[in-house]
Order: structure tokens, then sequence, then C-alpha cells
């Protein structure tokens, strides 16, 4: 089964580099450049929200919150990948569940999205526990 990440970044060089290197790794890739396609819910639910921290007039971190609190996609891990200094501060109060500071090697990310991947599908969902 291939897993599904979410790239949003303007950028057309690092676009075009994480589809190329994910790909290879086997991973099925969506890509948006636009952040308000994901304001608008215009995407297929992914495995993975790979989030850039500077869009486009929007900041990442916007983007992060929104995924983290929308119901429908709370569940799914966030890595927020950005050049700015103490990103994963900022990150982790936008929710996000791990963070990748520019610049860095893409081995050390495709174990990060694996790391992501792995812990949400061992998960165990949570069992509601009914009041008695």
């Amino acid at each position: 089964m291939k897993y599904k990440i979410l790239i949003a970044d303007d950028d057309p060089g690092i676009r075009d580099i994480f589809k190329i290197v994910l790909t290879k790794a086997g991973y099925d890739i969506e890509v948006k450049e636009n952040a308000s396609e994901i304001f608008e819910n215009k995407f297929r639910i992914p495995d993975l929200f790979l989030v850039d921290k500077l869009l486009s007039g929007i900041d990442g971190l916007d983007i992060c919150h929104y995924l983290k609190t929308n119901e429908h996609t709370s569940h799914i891990p966030v890595i927020m990948v950005s050049a700015t200094p103490d990103i994963g501060i900022a990150a982790a109060k936008a929710g996000a569940d791990d963070f990748v500071e520019k610049p860095f090697e893409l081995s050390y990310l495709l174990k990060v999205i694996e790391r992501n991947i792995t812990r949400t599908k061992n998960e165990e969902p949570l069992k509601k526990v009914e009041d008695k």
C-alpha cells in the first residue's frame, strides 16, 4: 500500500525535489502550491502533510493549525518545513507533529516522514469510555 503525502510549498524547485524524492521512495504525492486549496478542503485526504512555513501570503503555521483543528484531518501528522530559526517551538504551538529545519539531508526528511507515518499507523484508536 502506498502512503499519500500532501506537500504544500510555493517554491517550484522545492516542490519538484520533494515530488521526485518522495515518489522514488514509494509515496503517492499530491502537491499544492496555493494554500487556499487546503483551507477550501480541495485535496484528497493524505496519510501525512508536509507544509512549508512560508507560503505566498499565508503562514504555513496557520495551515497547520487549521489541519489540526479540522475534524477530518486532526489525526493526520503534519510536518512543518522551514529555515526559520526556532521552527520547532512555533510548529509545536501550531499543533505540528514534527518539523524539519532547512537546510536538511533528504535522507533525514525521509526518516522523519517514515517515523510519523509509522507512529500514526501503529497507534490504537482511542476507545470511548462510557459513563456508568
